[in-house]
């Protein structure tokens, strides 16, 4: 497949990296130093428990008109850069070309198939000129909810740190072949990847732990064992988590999981940081409106009162504003 990744960060550096190295016909579109990196010395991947790096040689383009239609376009750019994912399809987006949304938090078309407010509801503050909705039209979307942890400790190397799993799905649980297609390179490419009937579910059940465990290690610079091992930390991201569960009900997305496994889930991982406490340890602007305005949008929309969580919005958008990384 010709396969372009928007974003060449943690997730998708480890995307572009295995897909390569499965056959396929792979271009990045990155920027900056990690675009000139990339073009010096190839995109380099260390897997953490091995400490071997491999490197991959890859097309990797500022400007995506340089790369021409694609059968499948995978955006792995947080919330505030989805925006300019918009604005480069169409010079990526042939008639038949799929568009993989591979991103943490609520993604802008999660009421267009639901029954609840009958395909009519949208997210304002995720798409409020729905530039994202035209640009990425939702019967060429196909949903991928990510656990596995990456980082990027310097322009051009990703790290690999672990996990591979991968759940794909279309908006409102018909998956097409263009599902089977996407699901099926990935796995060649060695991917622990599944297929959904219900993607936002999917979504819902990754929401909690990103609702939670982000903000508050952001705010705390904490990993997040120790954010668990306090016991007053761990039952303040159980209160959220509670709230969020009850947000998604209203609306017809049961994530039906337990808050305390949704904690155990995290606990497996160790010693980890957030990509928001990467974030804010960087300078870079925090992913607040995907994880958490969208969610309280969701809220409103259900009549559902979320406190805790909308406290925590605040907490989190004034601490970040402080620095500059949230506006």
């Amino acid at each position: 497949m010709k396969i372009c990744i928007f974003g060449a960060g943690a997730v998708g550096g480890v995307m572009a990296g295995w897909l390569l190295k499965a056959g396929h016909d792979v271009s990045v579109v990155a920027r900056g130093a990690n675009l000139t990196a990339i073009r010096e010395h190839g995109l380099r991947i260390r897997t953490l428990a091995t400490g071997k790096i491999a490197a991959f040689k890859v097309r990797a383009e500022s400007n995506p008109q340089e790369l021409g239609p694609q059968d499948c376009v995978i955006v792995t750019v947080k919330a505030q850069s989805l925006p300019e994912a918009a604005r480069a399809m169409p010079a990526l987006a042939g008639p038949g070309t799929t568009v993989v949304t591979a991103m943490n938090g609520v993604p802008w078309w999660f009421f267009d198939r639901l029954r609840f407010g009958e395909g009519k509801l949208r997210l304002e503050s995720l798409d409020p000129d729905e530039l994202l909705s035209r640009a990425m039209p939702t019967e060429r979307i196909v949903g991928c909810v990510i656990h596995l942890a990456a980082s990027t400790p310097e322009p051009g190397l990703v790290s690999h740190n672990m996990g591979s799993k991968l759940i794909l799905g279309e908006p409102g649980g018909r998956n097409t072949a263009r599902t089977q297609a996407i699901a099926g390179a990935l796995g060649d490419a060695g991917f622990d990847c599944t297929q959904s009937g219900f993607i936002e579910k999917d979504f819902w059940v990754k929401l909690l732990g990103n609702v939670s465990f982000n903000p508050v290690s952001a705010l705390t610079l904490a990993t997040a064992d120790k954010l668990i091992a306090d016991p007053d930390i761990k039952d303040y991201m159980v209160t959220i988590m509670r709230e969020v569960l009850a947000i998604g009900r209203a609306v017809g997305v049961d994530a039906d999981i337990d808050p305390e496994a949704r904690i155990d889930m995290a606990r497996h991982l160790g010693r980890f940081k957030t990509s928001m406490l990467q974030d804010m340890e960087a300078g870079k602007p925090l992913e607040i409106d995907g994880l958490l305005t969208g969610t309280l949008e969701v809220a409103r929309k259900a009549g559902v009162a979320a406190p805790f969580t909308h406290s925590l919005s605040g907490l989190i958008r004034l601490r970040a504003a402080a620095t500059g990384q949230y506006r």
